[in-house]
């Protein structure tokens, strides 16, 4: 059935309350290698990874908001009135986070999720779900999922904007490189994304792939944490927004090039998998400041 985009975009949005706590974002930060050591020049328990680690020292990673409460919930979203796709044709094609404050180690929530979104590509459809949190001193985030479903297309949508930024003309600013633990898919999925996809090789064989794949919110969650440590001091309070585009998978045990351009008020990052030719994995991505 064709996607029926003003229906879509009508319908009334879904609530729900979340709650997490302090093991949520220990598990979280620990899925995306925080204590890992990974340039082998401190222990895990270097004052700078205790911060993500060690819940008396403990901040919140910003890209938490993809996660909390219920993982991949915002994916409800799919099954809203006037969409009805088939999942095997479904990516996670962009995503976007917006903080109106620091995220706090415990809380509850209120979300409400819509379809905020339904571009026409031609031979695909791009929807965007939007999930809002606040809680009872008012906002908290708002994350927006950019779902490319192939063979959706041809509706007669809008088109839609194309988010591509400039790339500066010069040398990165900064370069660092992540590794990707054997086994980080495993603990990852833990936050709440159970696809098999990630942890089944046979599963992965049947969507294309000779062995399961890490999740993309992880490669985005690892890259903020790149930037968090190598621009910011650490300091998450100064992430005001996050946006990247999905452009290639990352397999367990690779090993990420995060490079960083500076300027006043946004770090712009190309992230590559060094393994494969530094094969893009996320593009078009920048982290705004305050």
């Amino acid at each position: 059935m064709p996607i029926d985009a003003a229906k879509a975009l009508a319908a009334e949005p879904r609530s729900a309350a979340i709650t997490w706590g302090h093991r949520d974002v220990q598990l979280y930060h620990l899925g995306l290698g925080a204590g890992a050591n990974p340039d082998l020049s401190s222990p895990a328990t270097d004052p700078g990874e205790l911060r993500y680690t060690l819940e008396s020292r403990l901040h919140v990673l910003p890209s938490f908001a993809t996660v909390a409460g219920a993982g991949t919930g915002m994916m409800g979203g799919l099954s809203a009135p006037g969409i009805e796709v088939d999942l095997a044709a479904v990516l996670h094609g962009g995503q976007r986070i917006e903080l109106h404050r620091p995220i706090p180690t415990e809380g509850r929530a209120a979300t409400t999720s819509k379809v905020a979104a339904v571009y026409d590509k031609g031979k695909a459809a791009v929807i965007v779900l939007r999930s809002e949190a606040a809680d009872d001193d008012g906002p908290l985030w708002t994350s927006d999922a950019q779902i490319f479903v192939r063979g959706e297309g041809g509706f007669g949508g809008e088109r839609g904007p194309s988010a591509r930024l400039d790339v500066p003309q010069r040398p990165f600013d900064r370069t660092v490189e992540r590794p990707v633990r054997a086994d980080q898919a495993l603990l990852y999925r833990l936050s709440g994304d159970w696809n098999p996809l990630h942890a089944d090789p046979g599963f992965a064989k049947l969507g294309g792939f000779d062995r399961p794949i890490l999740h993309g919110l992880c490669t985005y969650g690892m890259t903020l944490k790149a930037v968090v440590d190598t621009v910011l001091g650490g300091d998450v309070t100064r992430v005001r927004a996050y946006t990247t585009r999905f452009t290639g998978v990352v397999f367990p045990g690779e090993t990420l090039r995060v490079g960083m351009w500076e300027s006043l008020g946004r770090v712009q990052v190309v992230v590559t998998a060094v393994e494969r030719g530094d094969a893009p994995v996320l593009a078009d991505t920048a982290v705004e400041l305050d």
